[in-house]
């Protein structure tokens, strides 16, 4: 593999980078693979907070390809997380398809560092799709006794395989992607309410992201100190 300049420069901004060792792999629908692996150390160094992300860097045919994916159930005692791959072609699917136990790769921790409001919202109303799943799901496992809303688009009836964790006072909306992302944006803005003491979660595609955050601001008038927003992916 060529030199990872981008790895180099990343740790020069303070990142830090551990190998990952799989342990397990398991198909979950047929569009997703999730991989169990060892955390080389990565949480007992880096602790562990909600929607809690790191950059997996893969060969590409001899040059270095990095991808950022969210932890699902982080356990530091053991020094295991898991990780899930959608299966669409591109460098990280092909290599989470080959993945066996004993398999390695590098990850890098920059730029990761959510935290929850404290005191505890009053509500949650969090935006997200197949791809920011799991982050939806640390954030419901991080707050179980806050009331949430949550949409979560999809593309595919397979991707309702990934379940959101949802406890009796959490109301889940699964939300068809269509017209490249405007039914979703839509659907939300529409139901959207303005409040002062809830927090707001929005990860999805980024354009998405964008307008809902938009919306957010400028016409629901959230604070940005209630507003949390990334795109997790782009469509162009």
């Amino acid at each position: 593999m060529k030199r990872n300049w981008e790895a180099l420069v990343l740790r020069a901004m303070g990142g830090r980078t551990f190998r990952l060792t799989v342990r397990g792999t398991e198909p979950v629908g047929g569009r997703y693979q999730r991989l169990h692996v060892d955390d080389g150390g990565l949480l007992a160094e880096c602790g562990v907070h909600p929607t809690m992300w790191i950059r997996l860097w893969f060969d590409n045919d001899g040059r270095p390809h990095q991808r950022a994916y969210t932890l699902v159930d982080p356990d530091p005692a053991a020094g295991r997380f898991s990780l899930e791959f959608a299966l669409h072609d591109g460098v990280a699917a092909r290599w989470a398809s080959a993945a066996r136990v004993g398999d390695t790769i590098e990850a890098t921790v920059q730029g990761s560092g959510f935290r929850l409001p404290d005191p505890a919202p009053r509500h949650l109303y969090l935006v997200g799709d197949a791809a920011s799943l799991p982050a939806v799901n640390s954030l419901l496992d991080a707050a179980p006794d806050v009331p949430a809303t949550v949409w979560v688009e999809y593309a595919h009836d397979d991707e309702k395989a990934l379940p959101p964790r949802a406890r009796e006072h959490h109301e889940v909306v699964w939300v068809p992607r269509r017209d490249e992302g405007r039914h979703l944006v839509d659907t939300v803005r529409s139901a959207l309410p303005g409040v002062d003491d809830a927090h707001y979660w929005v990860a999805c595609e980024a354009a998405s992201t964008r307008d809902i955050t938009r919306h957010l601001r400028r016409t629901l008038g959230v604070g940005r100190h209630q507003l949390t927003a990334l795109g997790y992916w782009s469509a162009r």
